[in-house]
This record gives structure tokens, sequence and C-alpha cells, in this order.
């Protein structure tokens, strides 16, 4: 899924396109929608009143495997956007042993870095092709005395290398007529560690992450040193490209703009925070849970978190929550956290239907990955309608008897369908085996019948 323009990403744009990978779960993909149309609309307003808009978290109702987790994500590729995934069960108060909450900003702040480097070394890649492409040339053609020209005998005289030639080369070289040879190149590494890094980030000193981040910049040269390497020449050159490309990205930029990009539309996927939410009658672990919730909540509400980038405030980054919320509410969140999560949207338990539409709809559909995983070895799978109906029919049914995990019932039983498949299809040859609803019945049928094994198996 490629991102949209901005301006184009209006709320029925964006549930067209979560449509293509994510079925059924209208009402979670028009909140979203709106969340995100929102955050363009405050880019747009003019004054101090565009800072004082803030963004309108959500909180994912339903079980798992519902879709919720790939609701934010495909939200966050399409927006471009910084996204970064945590479960709330994984930190713990302040005190405790465990992951501090500001983790989950420069977490983030990681991810902006990463996809701001890789949106500029796209651009700056052509160039540094070309710079890369002179090196491996300079290589091939050394034009130092005492060297000799590639296709030579060590020994003979090297005469002047005219541009003729070198011309001629570098036809081959993009023809690809030099693939098979190696030539020597030096190229830049990082080192096994530097010493001084272990010893600082040893437990028990008392270093931070924006500290050691600090000292890892500073000492960063130290641990990169050149070595040479012989490589063919494809593998050469492509070294060579990312060397330059490196040499190409203005760093301190990209790390500017992915601190902007980071704060204005940075998405982070709070995951399983019923597992937080606790009543506040009960007392033991649920007074944790509750700390935990409050030192979340400066995070949400908006704060500054030191990271090694530099400092990053949180007030305009776009919360989406989400929980089963079996044993617990969202009524059971302090009432702070729940203020800072205003939008509420249930999602829909999945059904025979909907996993029939699963299995056959969306672009990265399963029934398709397996086809295409099988074809790379020649076997052609052609799935009948009849077949994928019974899948759908026995997911929903080992759902229902066992723990419903949703749709990722189907990877579990498709994996069990095909095993045979899988294991035999680079013996078996060029074929087309046709999966009618009397394969699946004669493997699965059993398995799916016996409480005891479908608990174990599928």
């Amino acid at each position: 899924m490629k991102g949209l323009p901005a301006a184009a990403l209006t709320p029925a744009a964006i549930v067209a396109e979560l449509d293509r990978y994510i079925v059924g779960q209208r009402e979670a993909k028009r909140a979203v929608a709106v969340a995100l149309r929102n955050r363009w609309r405050r880019q747009q307003v003019e004054g101090d009143l565009k800072d004082e808009i803030a963004p309108k978290n959500i909180i994912l109702i339903g079980p798992t495997g519902v879709g919720k987790t790939e609701i934010a994500r495909r939200l966050a590729k399409l927006a471009r956007a910084p996204f970064c995934k945590v479960e709330a069960s994984k930190f713990t108060e302040v005190g405790y042993v465990g992951r501090d909450v500001d983790s989950i900003v420069r977490d983030l702040v990681e991810v902006a870095v990463k996809l701001v480097r890789d949106e500029e070394a796209a651009r700056v890649r052509p160039r540094a092709k070309d710079a890369a492409e002179e090196r491996v040339l300079d290589v091939l053609l050394p034009r130092a005395s005492g060297g000799h020209r590639f296709g030579e005998r060590p020994g003979e005289a090297a005469p002047a290398v005219g541009d003729p030639t070198r011309e001629k080369f570098r036809a081959m070289l993009r023809d690809g007529r030099l693939d098979d040879r190696e030539v020597e190149i030096d190229i830049t590494e990082e080192g096994s560690g530097n010493p001084l890094m272990q010893m600082f980030s040893a437990p028990g000193t008392g270093m931070d992450e924006s500290s050691l981040g600090g000292l890892k910049d500073l000492l960063g040269g130290l641990n990169k040193r050149q070595r040479r390497r012989k490589l063919k020449v494809p593998d050469a050159w492509t070294a060579l490209t990312e060397e330059e490309v490196d040499k190409l990205i203005d760093h301190d930029r990209v790390t500017r703009d992915a601190i902007t990009r980071a704060e204005q539309h940075g998405i982070v996927f709070l995951d399983e925070i019923d597992k937080i939410a606790t009543s506040h009658e009960r007392g033991g672990a649920d007074i944790s849970r509750q700390g935990v919730q409050r030192d979340l909540l400066p995070i949400v509400e908006g704060s500054t978190v030191t990271t090694k980038y530099g400092p990053v405030k949180t007030d305009h980054v776009l919360f989406i929550a989400a929980g089963a919320f079996h044993m617990a509410k969202p009524s059971d969140l302090i009432p702070e956290l729940q203020g800072r999560f205003p939008i509420r949207v249930e999602l829909e338990p999945l059904t025979a239907e909907d996993f029939v539409r699963i299995l056959t709809e969306p672009q990265n559909a399963l029934t398709a990955q397996y086809a295409a995983l099988l074809g790379t070895d020649g076997v052609t799978i052609e799935w009948t309608a009849e077949a994928v109906a019974e899948l759908a029919r026995i997911a929903v049914d080992v759902n229902t008897r066992t723990a419903n995990i949703g749709a990722r019932r189907l990877h579990t039983v498709l994996e069990r369908l095909l095993d045979d498949l899988l294991y035999n299809a680079p013996d078996i040859g060029r074929q087309t085996i046709p999966i009618t609803k009397a394969y699946v019945l004669e493997r699965l049928g059993a398995l799916a019948a016996d409480d005891d094994l479908a608990r174990f198996i599928l």
C-alpha cells in the first residue's frame, strides 16, 4: 500500500484503502479515518489555535484477531507516518524492574529516523549509484602508474587508459558482462563494539538510553574502520553505492525532519490496555497497574521526552489503544486517562462469511499467499468456493469450541491443510492441484470434530 498525498487522504479515501486489506469493521475504519484527516486539517489551521487542537485518541475494543492492530498499522503506512506498536502490559510503574514508558517515544523516534533516512536514501541513490560506478571503474581500470588494466596479465606494461576504454568498460558493467569478476575494494564498516560503550552500558552504571545515545554518537567514529574486501562486481557496486548514499545524506537534517515527523504525524498503537485497566477497589497488583496508567498519562496528555536525537514533544502524537476488555471495561481506567481517549469503537466478532471474504478479497489474502509460495516449486493450487467456505466454517467452529483467536485461526487451519503439499512440493513436479471441499474434509474433518485434537492442533 503506497502512501497518498496528504490532501487526498479524505476519510472516504482512507476507508477505501483500508478496505483493500481489512474485511469489515466499518466503524473502526471510519473512526481512524476521521482522526487521520483531522491531523491534516490541523496543519491547515493558521495562528495560535493550531497548537491548541489536540488529537482525539481512540480505544478499539474487541477480541484478538478481529483487525485492531492491522487497522492501525495500515493507517500509518498509508499516511507515511512513524508507527510504533507497544504492549501496555510490558511496562511497570516507576521504581519497579521493567521498561519505562518513555521508551515508547524513543522507539517512535527511531522509527521516524529510519523512515526519513530511507526516503532521503531513495532520493540520492541515483547520484550515489553513479559515484559508486566511477569507483568500481577506478578499481577495474587503475589510473595510477604501476597498476595493470582489467584483462591484462600481471607484469605486462599498462598503457594509458583513455576515455573510450573507460566507456567500453562502463557499458560492460551496466550490461552485466562483468558480473562474474571479483574486485578488491575498501569499504567502511562498523567495528565489533567500542570497549568504552560496553563498559558504560553495563548493568548498574546508571546510564539511561538518552545518555548512552549521546555517548554512542560521540564514540561512533572510533567504531568505524576501513576494511579491504574481495567481492563480485555487482556486490562491490552495491556496497559502494550504500557508502556513497551515506555520504550524500544530510544526517542533521534527517534528524530534524524525523523529530518533526514523530511529533506531528507519529502514531502509537498501545495494545492490551485492558490489562492495566483495573477496579479501584482492589489492591495488590492492581496498584502497580494504576501506577503504569499514571506513568502513561503525561505522554498521552503531552510532554517532552529526552531521546538521543534531542527532546521530543508528544502533544500531537496520535494514540490508538486496543484491548479485548473481557475482564475489565474502559471505565476501569483512571479518569484522567479515560479523558484522553474520547473515541471508543467496538469491533465486531468475525463470522464465517467474514472469514470467506478474508480468505479471498484482500490483496494479501491467505489463499493467494499460499498459492504464490507453492508456485515457486511449480505446484499450482486452485481454490474452489466450496473449499473456502468449508475452511471458514471449520475455523469458526474451532474458535467457538476452544479459544476465539479471530482470523488468526485461519493461519493454523491453512497450515495444517497444506502441510503435506508444502513438504512434498519440491519433489512432485509441475502440476495443478484443485483444493476442493472433499480435500479439506479429508485432511481437517476428523481433527475439527475431535475437541481434544482441535484444542492442541488447530
